[in-house]
């Protein structure tokens, strides 16, 4: 009898070593190699958990990318460990740096202190937005809403910051500036409109954190969607794109230009999608689905609305609805299907939120919205997908992360027995197959990385799991997060290699 976990479809190869499973099917998925798939490293981390997802740049200058990763022991809890930076060559932890909640955002990178190391720019919950020094984690600067309690606008940023865009610079100081949405008040229960501050979107001076602009959004309503920022290429504009509304409140899809920003004008902002019900909350993807060598804009609603919006006149270029589910993940872009139009894949919860009860993973064809691949693999997680042609056939193969357990017990209730998933599928056969798999862990949040750490042209992974010890699959106990030095032999770069694509800015610009 098959494992009720397990599809038909999935193909499972790993091995039992030493108490842990150890990822060795991928040479399922490519020709043979001298080199082996091997753990390189291993960290495990007591008490903190994270809802971020990992991000790489070179901390200490040795020539591997090293990692940063918001963290976390539970919401509204301080913590010592609420950003971590991991040496990429060793594991070790190279700085830590305390936060007073949970940092959910993922990393920005820019060097603002002239040393040759990139500095971090993070935020999460509680008002927290922390710009730290790449080399050693020290302050540069920080957000404080109280200064700003009396501000007609500011006033209202006083809730969670979400991932950060870097926009060129508008302040003529030398460094790019810093976008980011503030919003989202989580004491207030689902369906209820009373008491939500508007989300506020801000344009920071990275190497001061002073503000140079902010506004509401234009329908007033609260947001939790990371902003995207792109260069109109047929004007040189600076376009930003931004959202409004939740999981139970009605919202937008907005797009602007900075100056709008800069003068306070977001009520001039296109509206480019509405939602009854739901808002966006998964920031949208940026790529060329007509041809016309301008970005197109690809977002999906909390309420699975998609759209394909022309980056030229806004004209919606298709709509898909998956019906009787919700999205809270971002997609991933790929060539799944070889006919050169960018695809989108990812996944959505099955029922209402926060009693979701399972999960659909989505292949849309680029160039007409149709569904092209589907699974329902896993029963809950907010990660996306990470994307690369592991066998080197032409097509793009995803990587995921699942969560395995009694759907029907739902995201909020009490959850005894889990085993967290690290899976890949090959579109082309329809075939998924286990890389990882361990029992009483989970990931709900974190979005795998992968790309090449080391610069040997060899494919690495990064990915973090979470102990289970509770019986509430949101709280933390610690974390146990790998790098996997693989023997897929790169040929190309990853182009969507973690969460928002491998530059963490939304866009996806296929190579040639």
């Amino acid at each position: 009898m098959r494992n009720k976990w397990t599809s038909r479809r999935v193909r499972s190869c790993v091995v039992y070593l030493t108490n842990r499973f150890l990822l060795i099917c991928l040479p399922l998925l490519t020709a043979c190699s001298s080199k082996k798939t091997e753990v390189a490293w291993e960290i495990d981390l007591p008490r903190i958990g994270s809802q971020s997802s990992p991000r790489t740049a070179d901390l200490n200058l040795d020539g591997t990318l090293d990692i940063v990763i918001g963290a976390g022991e539970n919401e509204y809890v301080a913590t010592a460990r609420g950003i971590l930076a991991i040496d990429g060559q060793t594991g070790t932890l190279l700085w830590h740096h305390a936060a007073e909640d949970l940092v959910f955002g993922s990393a920005s990178f820019q060097d603002v202190t002239d040393d040759g190391v990139p500095d971090v720019f993070i935020g999460g919950r509680s008002c927290t937005l922390m710009a730290l020094d790449g080399s050693d984690g020290a302050m540069i600067w920080r957000y404080d809403p109280e200064t700003f309690a009396d501000d007609a606008i500011l006033k209202f940023a006083r809730h969670n910051f979400y991932s950060s865009a870097l926009v060129p610079d508008q302040n003529k100081d030398g460094y790019d500036d810093l976008l980011t949405q503030n919003g989202g008040n989580p004491v207030i229960g689902p369906g209820i409109e009373e008491g939500r501050d508007p989300g506020v979107l801000l344009l920071f001076d990275s190497q001061t954190g002073a503000i140079l602009a902010a506004d509401t959004m234009p329908d007033g309503k609260e947001s939790y969607m990371s902003p995207l920022s792109y260069t109109d290429d047929s004007t040189g504009e600076i376009k930003i794109v931004f959202g409004s509304g939740g999981e139970t409140i009605g919202g937008s899809l907005f797009v602007a230009g900075i100056e709008d920003l800069i003068g306070q004008q977001l009520d001039r902002a296109k509206v480019l999608a509405t939602g009854e019900g739901h808002g966006f909350i998964a920031p949208p993807v940026l790529a060329d689905i007509n041809g016309d060598r301008q970005l197109d804009i690809i977002a999906i609603s909390h309420g699975s609305s998609i759209y394909a919006i022309d980056g030229n006149v806004y004209d919606i270029l298709w709509k898909q609805q998956i019906v009787g589910t919700e999205c809270s993940n971002s997609f991933a872009v790929g060539n799944f299907n070889g006919d050169e139009v960018p695809d989108f894949f990812t996944f959505v919860s099955k029922g209402t939120w926060p009693n979701n009860t399972g999960l659909l993973q989505i292949l849309l064809d680029g160039s007409n919205g149709q569904i092209i691949f589907s699974d329902s693999l896993g029963c809950t997680g907010f990660s996306s997908p990470v994307v690369y042609d592991l066998n080197q056939d032409g097509l793009d193969e995803a990587i995921i992360s699942i969560n395995l357990f009694n759907c029907s017990e739902g995201f909020s209730g009490e959850i005894k027995n889990i085993e967290h998933r690290l899976m890949a599928i090959n579109f082309a056969t329809g075939a998924s197959y286990v890389i990882e798999q361990k029992n009483q862990f989970k990931n709900i949040f974190s979005t795998p990385w992968i790309g090449d750490l080391d610069q040997d042209r060899y494919l690495d992974i990064i990915h973090c799991q979470y102990y289970h010890g509770s019986s509430y699959i949101t709280s933390f106990i610690g974390m146990h997060m790998k790098r996997i030095s693989t023997h897929i032999k790169m040929d190309g770069d990853v182009l969507w290699g973690g969460y928002m694509g491998s530059a963490g800015d939304g866009i996806y610009q296929a190579s040639h």
